[in-house]
């Protein structure tokens, strides 16, 4: 089984970080309202990804 280094997975938070951010501003205009929603839409999708990384673990080891 091949496996992706943890060096890989450190390029997931500057993309994480510009996207939460573009989504924030396209809904807020004030700063600290930005900043906040930038947290919880990064917080709600490293969530996601890692239910994701989860279930394919899981399937993974039932299958193999």
């Amino acid at each position: 089984m091949m496996s992706i280094s943890y060096e890989y997975l450190l390029w997931i938070l500057p993309v994480l970080v510009a996207v939460s951010l573009v989504m924030a501003a396209t809904r807020h205009e004030r700063t600290d309202m930005i900043l906040q929603q930038a947290w919880r839409t990064g917080l709600w999708t490293i969530c996601f990804l890692g239910i994701v990384a989860l279930l394919i673990r899981f399937a993974v080891w039932r299958i193999g």
